[in-house]
């Protein structure tokens, strides 16, 4: 069937607490699919003052597993089950860390939705599934949940594809967004912070800060820019009603298909401009710098060091291993420098036993990891919320797809919330680290400004 992933989107867009993961041209082996989602059977939430968030989520997960995925399906793919994020502050019910940021945007700790029928498309062979579940005292069989996303398939075929603005990266300034912090306060928390560093507190933190503007046309609209303009393998689409997520994620946090579990760490960013007259001289130069960085390698390195850590805690021993060293990842705004680490979960490890052994995830924090999240605390003036926790699907199968939520803009109550960072070690260059926020905070404030006009 020839439908438009666009199209579909805006469908599914339009009916009530939707998820959609992926959902444009972006081509990833590590994440082949797309998801569409709707009208949850039921809503998890854990607010922050929830006790025992991780032991709430396994009896959920429990109550509605299956053992296997269904016969001759390709593995990686949702099946149905839990969609939606896990916050960075659920970090605190992993490792005590200081509670002294304050939490202005007061958003679910944990906020997964239950669907029982979804449409996945394989963006490698081209090939669109209908998954419908069978469900205990179920009003409605599974031939008929599938007749309904047929139904769904057919209407994108009749909808226009949304016209989406185009949008000027440089043209953005940042100067008249409203931030968490002036760039004073920013240079002198990095003056500190690099004294932790040089002290031998930490190897490296990720500090980052965060701009809220003005935004009231409809987040799907923000969503169809980012994946035309910004298309990445982990964008996610998030409606929860009283607020709205759109990620438009490069990173993978973990997958977990068949026992085994990846992550795939970013650590190294240059800008990269769009097609023009000499925009390919430019990139092949900053292509180059970021091959040869020094400072680059070294952060990727110590980060996958620490993910290796990670693993072990919930890795069959002599599993674990970098099966893709690092390499320079090309995207519509950015180049980024990525590495693969991957292992065999032990017998009985499930996605609780994960998340606390590796959330969140190591390379949008520092190391060592629980020091690096103090210090986080002690100089982010605001909790990060969904920033740097993690977005993606559990599925009743037991695999799961997860990403790291950066690129990702909160939009709620006529606000939209953009927060970025960047690696900071020994020798790190102030006017450089804070040009690398306002950089990668450019491709998501641009697509706001453009639907903003639109």
């Amino acid at each position: 069937m020839d439908v438009a992933p666009e199209a579909l989107t805006e469908v599914f867009a339009a009916r009530p607490m939707s998820s959609i993961l992926g959902g444009n041209r972006s081509e990833c082996d590590a994440n082949r699919f797309s998801v569409w989602a709707a009208d949850p059977r039921e809503v998890m939430e854990c607010d922050a003052d929830e006790q025992y968030p991780l032991e709430r989520l396994q009896i959920e997960l429990n109550r509605c597993a299956f053992t296997q995925r269904p016969e001759g399906a390709p593995g990686g793919m949702f099946f149905g089950g839990w969609i939606g994020y896990f916050s960075y502050d659920l970090g605190r019910f992993i490792e005590k860390i200081p509670a002294t940021a304050v939490d202005d945007l007061r958003l679910p700790l944990i906020r997964l939705c239950f669907y029982d029928r979804a449409i996945c498309y394989d963006r490698i062979e081209r090939r669109w599934w209908l998954v419908a579940l069978e469900m205990p005292h179920d009003a409605e069989p599974p031939r008929l949940k599938l007749d309904g996303l047929l139904d769904l398939l057919k209407e994108a075929q009749r909808t226009p594809l949304p016209n989406v603005p185009r949008g000027d990266l440089q043209a953005v300034d940042v100067s008249h967004v409203q931030c968490n912090m002036s760039r004073r306060t920013y240079y002198n928390a990095l003056e500190r912070i690099m004294r932790y560093i040089y002290d031998g507190d930490v190897y490296q933190i990720n500090f980052s800060q965060r701009f809220e503007c003005q935004y009231d046309r409809p987040p799907i609209a923000l969503y169809h820019w980012q994946n035309l303009h910004n298309a990445s393998p982990y964008a996610a689409y998030i409606d929860a009603a009283d607020f709205v997520i759109v990620s438009a994620s490069p990173e993978m946090f973990v997958t977990i298909c068949d026992g085994r579990i990846a992550t795939r760490p970013i650590k190294g960013t240059r800008p990269r401009l769009a097609p023009g007259p000499r925009a390919d001289a430019a990139n092949k130069a900053t292509f180059l710098d970021l091959v040869r960085s020094e400072k680059d390698q070294a952060e990727l390195n110590m980060i996958v060091d620490l993910e290796r850590n990670d693993l072990a805690r919930i890795c069959v021993p002599g599993t674990r291993h970098v099966s893709q060293p690092r390499t320079i990842e090309t995207y519509p705004t950015l180049f980024h420098a990525v590495a693969t680490v991957e292992g065999r979960l032990r017998r009985g490890c499930g996605l609780t036993d994960v998340l606390r052994a590796v959330f969140p995830g190591g390379s949008i924090i520092g190391a060592p990891k629980i020091r690096a999240m103090e210090i986080i605390e002690q100089f982010e003036p605001t909790r990060r919320g969904v920033y740097t926790g993690s977005i993606g699907w559990i599925g009743v199968d037991g695999s799961a797809c997860l990403n790291i939520a950066i690129r990702t803009v909160i939009i709620a109550a006529g606000r939209a919330c953009v927060q970025t960072g960047g690696g900071i070690v020994a020798d790190s260059d102030p006017d450089a680290e804070w040009e690398e926020t306002i950089t990668k905070a450019r491709a998501l404030l641009a697509g706001i400004a453009a639907v903003q006009k639109s």
